[in-house]
């Protein structure tokens, strides 16, 4: 297989239409045919099931889907990898979830490029399933999860542990003296998943099953504007929050009747890999 054929299947996994594939690719129609037809030839499954107007991904095509994109990630990288080594000694390839990267990662990004010019930084910002399986695709070299990492050939360490807090606008708070578990139900809640870690499933759990959320995003970051203007209450983990909280923008909101969960930011990373001098500003070391 070769890469236009997988440029190919992939987009036309997206628009189901072969007509419409080829106009957007601006290659002949035909051509859009004959690359499908080689591939399904190679992996030996059909990957398509067609009727006179759309295509639909069959269940080997969902496979295989994932590993072609995996595929053209990898080359990618490879070669960004490459094209850095003529003008940077050190290349550090990080990922992170959206409330890491602001608490954790962004801090030690910029004292990097502050204090040297020989080392790249590629940053992947995502959910932890798909980072951590782009760091055992060796397309990253650490990341910052919420969720641990146990397999042989990486560590798998505790970074920090935060506490979780509901806020919401400074003078707004509908009860000084404390929320409570089926007060909190009725709320206009803004709802950032915490992913798949314990905070996460504990938050989903206050609130009934199909719960409709006045805000739903899986970025938690993206809440504070919201928050800031007044439109609702959040559980954030408080050192995303603080700066708002100090400043007199945010108010924690107390919990009467129940607790919420730390947490926990793990950093995993390859056996051997000289995590410490991305993390202790070592740059320039040989």
């Amino acid at each position: 297989m070769n890469t236009e054929e997988l440029k190919t299947f992939i987009f036309l996994s997206k628009v189901k239409n072969f007509t419409l594939a080829a106009e957007q690719l601006f290659i002949a129609q035909s051509t859009v045919t004959n690359r499908i037809s080689e591939l399904e030839k190679e992996v030996g499954k059909k990957l398509f099931t067609r009727d006179s107007k759309t295509v639909k991904l069959t269940e080997a095509g969902e496979i295989f889907l994932r590993y072609a994109e995996r595929i053209l990630e990898l080359q990618a990288t490879s070669i960004d990898e490459m094209n850095a080594l003529s003008s940077h000694s050190r290349k550090f390839s990080i990922g992170a979830i959206n409330a890491c990267y602001e608490v954790y990662v962004k801090p030690l990004v910029d004292e990097c490029l502050k204090n040297n010019s020989v080392t790249s930084i590629k940053v992947m910002l995502g959910h932890s399933l798909d980072l951590i399986q782009h760091l055992q695709d060796n397309m990253l070299d650490m990341v910052f999860s919420a969720i641990p990492l146990k397999r042989i050939g990486f560590n798998c360490d505790v970074y920090d542990v935060d506490r979780v807090v509901l806020v919401c606008k400074k003078g707004m708070n509908e009860y000084p003296d404390g929320v409570s578990k089926a007060q909190l139900a009725k709320l206009p809640y803004l709802m950032c998943d915490f992913t798949l870690s314990e905070a996460g499933v504990f938050i989903r759990s206050l609130f009934p099953k199909n719960h409709i959320f006045r805000l739903d995003v899986d970025n938690s970051s993206k809440l504070l504007h919201y928050l800031e203007n007044g439109l609702g209450y959040s559980f954030l983990p408080y050192k995303l929050a603080k700066e708002k909280l100090e400043n007199g923008a945010l108010e924690e909101v107390t919990l009467k009747d129940f607790t919420a969960p730390n947490v926990t930011t793990y950093l995993i990373y390859r056996q051997n890999y000289d995590v410490k001098r991305f993390l202790e500003n070592k740059f320039d070391e040989a």
